[in-house]
């Protein structure tokens, strides 16, 4: 493993990840300041909560492309190291410094990277995320649940090689949810479609 190109995988895979899309669009569109809308996070959930709908689904998309993009470039210029730009990006994401290292929560992103990594586990991903999210209208639940999918998905089904680094990935996400999982127990985690 080259030293120089590991350094620069984690360095694209993290100005990739930390592209603030939610900030961008809700900005450019004056629908206000996310860091000061519900949770203050800047993925596609918090954009939801400006009541621009298209604005919150161009959010997603952008955020999943930046995850998978950055796989991408790993694979096409730094061979063997797009699970380690896929976590940069998941940190990018969710630790921006530009925005003083305060992201989004990374389940898009997250979704992203799967997809590039092996698009099997990005689509069990994609099948957990909505699966839980129709059950419970609950967004964190869905985004938490995909996760864990995420490198259960790679373990059964013959990519063992980016469990660990998913496992990893999860793990970031769940951090970043953890005032979510306290919600969840207090069963005061707010559903999709109503305020709080």
């Amino acid at each position: 493993m080259s030293v120089p190109a590991l350094i620069s995988a984690i360095l694209m895979g993290y100005v990739l990840g930390s592209i603030p899309f939610g900030v961008i669009l809700t900005r450019l569109t004056g629908a206000g300041d996310l860091h000061a809308i519900g949770s203050g996070g800047t993925g596609a959930t918090n954009v939801l909560r400006t009541g621009r709908k298209g604005l919150a689904a161009a959010t997603l998309l952008l955020d999943l492309a930046k995850g998978t993009a950055a796989v991408f470039l790993a694979g096409a210029f730094f061979a063997d190291m797009e699970a380690i730009a896929g976590i940069a990006a998941i940190v990018g994401h969710c630790y921006p410094i530009w925005l003083r290292f305060r992201g989004g929560k990374g389940v898009a992103t997250l979704m992203g990277v799967a997809l590039g990594l092996a698009w099997p586990i990005g689509l069990v991903f994609a099948a957990v995320w909505l699966a839980v999210l129709a059950v419970t209208r609950i967004s964190s639940a869905g985004g938490m649940a995909a996760a864990i999918s995420a490198p259960i998905a790679a373990q059964v089904l013959g990519h063992q090689l980016y469990a660990p680094a998913l496992a990893a990935m999860a793990l970031i996400v769940l951090w970043r949810h953890r005032a979510n999982i306290q919600r969840l127990i207090a069963g005061t985690e707010p559903r999709l479609g109503k305020k709080g």
